[in-house]
Order: structure tokens, then C-alpha cells, then sequence
């Protein structure tokens, strides 16, 4: 298992660290849109669609990131869109458990699902186009919250975060997630490495205290991303999103905290 989850990830690595950096902005596009069409054919696979029905969301989801691209459509008005979803459903979900077999959740999460993914879309290519170490620095954000949830969850975890739906998770570990943020985004901060990061830009545009307020902000929806993932799965009844990437179940298992937490931050810099 071990072995087979190495061998995924040097191949998503050796496809995503060339092209990140040296990609022209539309092949950058173009790679994310791919992955992120996969993820809507997770969703729907999620929310129980018979038949051909998870592979017509995908398609659906992959002409509406297209024509949203050729009409220009605004993408602060999508941020806002998916971040009154997390803000308000995502929430809600966790603390209320609504059917997913129930009609109107379904239809309700079938459209949020497609605000969603356009949403981090855009904010993942306007990212980019404000540099390689601002999008990179933005994907920190959750990699190190989950690292650090990880690790601290191992070594301290005590108080069950989400019982329910995630009995893995930890308040202890969220708590090591929002430190190991902290501690290397202050750093990064304070050195000025690799700028411009989300780090310095936060800071430039709010100032420490509402950078620090901003980055805490931040952490807290990749844990909501994570576990609205985790009771998607729980009332599918399946472990992983898919086993598209082996070792690591599918592509939404891979970026269900990064689903709220980029169009947030794009949101918070206007």
C-alpha cells in the first residue's frame, strides 16, 4: 500500500512540478480543469447518480468551466457564491446530517457542487497568474494544516473532532494544523522567501493581526472542506471518493480541503 501510494504521488509530482512554473497560464488551465472535472464525476458518484448520470455532471461541469472561461464571467462573484455555501451549508451539513437520498439536498448539492469546482477553478488560475510562489504558498496553506493535523493527532490526539462522521480527526490535531500554518507563514513572512507568497500579500494588504486573523480563517474551511468530503462518503457508504489515484483513493480525496479555502483567500484579497 505504501508502495503504491509513492508511486502515485512521483507521478502527479513529475506532472505538476514542471508544468506549475514553466506551463503557459492556459496549459496550467487546462491541467487543473482536468482534474477538476474528474472531481465533479466524484461528486456525482457521491451523491448516488444511476447510470451514465456521474459522467453527464462531469461533462456538464467541464462546459460550464469552458463557456464561463470564453464569456468572461467575473470570478469574484463565483468566490462569493462558494464561499456562502461553505460558510452557511457546509456547516449546516456537518451539524445537522440532512439525507442525501432526499430530493432537494441532492438538486441543492448537484448545483453547488458545479459553483464549487467553477469557483476553485478560477481561483486556482488567478492565483497562478500572481505568481508560481502565491499559488504554491496558497497549496501550502492546506498541505501543511493537513501534515500538521496529522502529526499532532498521532502524537496528542485525545477529543474527537467530528466522531460521527470522521473518527480520525482530532481537536488536538486541528489545533497542530493551525500552528504549523502560523509558525511557517509568520516565518515566511518575516524572511521574505520566494515572494510574492499568500503570506506576504496577506500581510501587505491587511496587516500581522488580520493576516494571522485571515490564515486562521483559512485553516478552519480546510478542516470544513475535509469533513463535508468525509460525510459525503460516510452516507455513500464507500471509503474513498473513487480509485482513480491508486494509494490515495480519488481526486476529491486529494482536494476537498482546498475547495473552499482557494476561493476564500482569493475572496479576502479582493
Amino acid at each position: 500500500m505504501l508502495r503504491t501510494r509513492v508511486i502515485t504521488a512521483i507521478v502527479l509530482l513529475a506532472v505538476l512540478v514542471p508544468i506549475t512554473p514553466f506551463a503557459p497560464i492556459g496549459a496550467f488551465g487546462a491541467l487543473i480543469g482536468f482534474v477538476v472535472v474528474f472531481a465533479a464525476w466524484e461528486w456525482g458518484r457521491l451523491l448516488k447518480l444511476n447510470g451514465a448520470g456521474p459522467v453527464a455532471y462531469a461533462l456538464v461541469t467541464g462546459l460550464v468551466l469552458i463557456f464561463s472561461t470564453f464569456l468572461g464571467i467575473k470570478s469574484t462573484p463565483l468566490y462569493q457564491m462558494a464561499a456562502i455555501f461553505w460558510v452557511l451549508a457546509g456547516p449546516y451539513a456537518l451539524l445537522r446530517k440532512p439525507v442525501l437520498a432526499a430530493h432537494t439536498w441532492r438538486a441543492f448539492l448537484l448545483f453547488a457542487g458545479i459553483v464549487v469546482f467553477l469557483a476553485c477553478w478560477h481561483a486556482v488560475v488567478d492565483a497562478r497568474t500572481r505568481g508560481v510562489a502565491f499559488v504554491l504558498s496558497l497549496l501550502l496553506v492546506v498541505w501543511l494544516a493537513d501534515i500538521g493535523a496529522y502529526f499532532a493527532g498521532k502524537a496528542l490526539g485525545r477529543h474527537k473532532l467530528a466522531p460521527a462522521i470522521s473518527p480520525g480527526k482530532t481537536w488536538e490535531g486541528a489545533i497542530g494544523g493551525w500552528l504549523a500554518v502560523i509558525v511557517i507563514g509568520g516565518i515566511a513572512a518575516a524572511t521574505g522567501f520566494y515572494v510574492p507568497t499568500l503570506f506576504t500579500v496577506f500581510i501587505e494588504h491587511l496587516g500581522w493581526d488580520r493576516a494571522f486573523v485571515a490564515l486562521s480563517v483559512l485553516v478552519a474551511f480546510s478542516v470544513v472542506g475535509d469533513l463535508f468530503e468525509s460525510l459525503l462518503k460516510r452516507q455513500a457508504g464507500v471509503k474513498d471518493s473513487s480509485g482513480l489515484l491508486p494509494g490515495h483513493g480519488g481526486v476529491l480525496d486529494r482536494i476537498d480541503a482546498l475547495l473552499p479555502v482557494l476561493p476564500i483567500a482569493l475572496l479576502m484579497l479582493g
